[in-house]
């Protein structure tokens, strides 16, 4: 991985008196000593604040709390810390909150292995204990599996994308719980599954 991307953003966050920390795949992929193409990134700026020192980022979907910035010429992707609250239609949450604290956002994420933080020190910050999971090979759902699915069914071919690239297990009731709602993958948009799928052959 390019640490100089992810320092380099540190930096100027830092600067202006925010953290950033490595998150998601970024991380996962980093701790197990593989390629990392893609980076996200979270902040406790909001997107209003990062654009008091990053004016030229890329904010169309702020309200999202997502913002894209190029560093070194790549597209890095930074999103704030945030809740997520009232899913809908079994894919995008009702109401965000912007939070100021780890422990209030990893609780949104889909699996263990992708909640793991990175901080400016390249320290690790693991309340879902997803270092264990990566060291045991599993792919387990944080919290009530069902609830997670039920939040984003498509959730459901993540874990068997992430299981099959990675050549993990999926946890055991992680498993019945995909079992029990995949049913609810029929009230997905076509769409959505087609890119899923050809995420999976991609790897």
């Amino acid at each position: 991985m390019n640490k100089e991307i992810f320092t380099k953003l540190v930096n100027i966050f830092n600067e202006n008196g925010y953290r950033l920390y490595m998150i998601g795949g970024t991380t996962r992929d980093y701790l197990l000593g593989l390629d990392v193409f893609d980076f996200d990134f979270v902040t406790d700026a909001t997107p209003e604040e990062i654009k008091t020192f990053l004016p030229n980022a890329d904010f169309t979907f702020a309200k999202f709390g997502s913002v894209r910035v190029k560093v070194n010429g790549v597209k890095v992707d930074v999103t704030t810390l945030r809740v997520e609250e009232d899913y809908e239609d079994f894919r995008h949450p009702g109401k965000i909150r912007f939070v100021k604290t780890i422990e209030e956002d990893y609780v949104r994420r889909d699996f263990t292995i992708n909640a793991i933080y990175i901080d400016e020190d390249f320290k690790v910050i693991d309340p879902s204990h997803g270092l264990e999971d990566l060291n045991n090979k599993l792919i387990r759902f944080i919290g009530d599996p069902e609830k997670r699915i039920k939040e984003d069914p498509l959730r459901i071919l993540r874990a068997n994308r992430f299981a099959n690239k990675l050549g993990f297990k999926i946890e055991e009731n992680s498993q019945k719980a995909m079992e029990k709602l995949n049913y609810l993958l029929d009230k997905l948009n076509p769409d959505k599954i087609k890119e899923e799928e050809r995420k999976s052959k991609s790897h």
